[in-house]
């Protein structure tokens, strides 16, 4: 796939995922233990052998830069193409937060432009999967699409309709030939399974045509503005593409909740990490530490951590420590956290460099956990 490129578009700060995101991007949010968002949709297009990958920035991107840094852990870190890193440009304005995906890819022009690829795989960074785009070109290519759209069966978990105002949920019938025939945004009740995943390949000639003809029309929003309106008018033939395996949207504390009790299932784990190497950021530690007494069920443990009480059903980070007689049930403690003597968390979300302090305690509700925000001390 020497002939394609790759744009990631990252998503601004989301108040649905609320103290995870005040600070940090969507891509940069820490996940399964070691990795952030991000991880896994570069390392889709790396393993596809695309070699030259821009990520568009947005607000709060410091965070997600310094976890990118050159791209060296992606093997990105070349003179010719690369890893590129693309900031918004600030005015007064413009406060650093596009209005939709294709005023991004306008404001990003240039760089498709200089580009000397043919092909562009276009994706979000709010869905956690593993594949590559072998499959996905070839069909594109054979079918004579203009463009190809990823796409899932959707099932009633994989759709937060709790804030369909604010993403952009699009669904798409695709008929028997993989020809899409008509694509709703945001309904209440979907009238078609097929639940797009915001991945697409175009051309890059015809994608730069479309983006400026949609900014110059007042569009902002690539499923619901462009596509939807230029496959009603049948002024573009648009290709379906199913992809079959895990999949999670991550966009609401919930569904990143639901992600994280996943991985901890060992069939989710060989799917998201035995198919297709994913790539993250190195920081060396020793092992985990497990002190006599210490009781550790059904649980993600990264490197670094320190275990002297009980964690039962839960992911921790690297480097979290949980002391004598502290009892963590169904949780998600980041990177650095602290759980001292005699606590009791159940259904919580601990940010980075988190402590509670002997005896406390916090039980949440698996529907709604409690969330705190980095560098608290409880």
């Amino acid at each position: 796939m020497n002939n394609t490129m790759g744009i990631i578009y990252t998503t601004k700060d989301d108040l649905t995922l609320r103290e995870m995101t005040s600070s940090r991007a969507v891509a940069a949010l820490p996940v399964a233990g070691r990795y952030r968002m991000i991880d896994f949709v570069l390392s889709n297009m790396v393993n596809s052998g695309v070699r030259n990958i821009g990520v568009i920035m947005q607000k709060n991107y410091h965070s997600l830069m310094d976890h990118l840094g050159s791209g060296k852990e992606w093997d990105l870190h070349t003179r010719n193409d690369g890893l590129r890193i693309l900031p918004p440009f600030l005015t007064r304005e413009n406060v650093g937060e596009y209005s939709g995906n294709i005023d991004a890819l306008r404001s990003n022009a240039g760089f498709l432009r200089r580009s000397r690829q043919e092909y562009v795989i276009l994706s979000a960074s709010h869905t956690v999967f593993n594949t590559t785009y072998y499959d996905m070109l070839a069909e594109h290519i054979a079918s004579n699409a203009d463009i190809t759209l990823m796409y899932v069966k959707a099932r009633p978990s994989d759709v937060d309709y709790s804030v369909a105002s604010n993403d952009s949920h699009a669904f798409a019938d695709v008929d028997e030939t993989g020809r899409v025939l008509e694509i709703e945004v945001n309904p209440n009740v979907a009238s078609y399974p097929n639940y797009l995943m915001d991945v697409l390949i175009v051309k890059r000639t015809l994608l730069l045509h479309l983006v400026d003809q949609a900014y110059s029309h007042g569009m902002h929003d690539m499923n619901c503005d462009l596509l939807r309106r230029y496959v009603q008018a049948g002024l573009l033939r648009v290709h379906g593409y199913e992809f079959k395996g895990y999949h999670r949207r991550i966009e609401t504390v919930k569904s990143y909740f639901g992600f994280n009790m996943d991985v901890i299932n060992s069939d989710v784990r060989r799917e998201l990490f035995k198919k297709n190497p994913v790539y993250t950021k190195v920081r060396d530690e020793v092992p985990a530490r497990y002190y006599p007494g210490a009781k550790v069920e059904n649980s993600l443990v990264a490197d670094g951590c320190e275990i002297a009480g009980t964690v039962e059903n839960s992911v921790l980070f690297r480097g979290v420590k949980i002391a004598r007689g502290a009892i963590v049930r169904n949780s998600i403690i980041m990177q650095d956290g602290e759980v001292q003597e005699s606590c009791e968390l159940e259904n919580v979300i601990f940010d980075k460099a988190v402590t509670i302090r002997s005896y406390g305690r916090l039980i949440g509700q698996r529907q709604y956990p409690i969330v705190i925000g980095k560098n608290v001390t409880l």
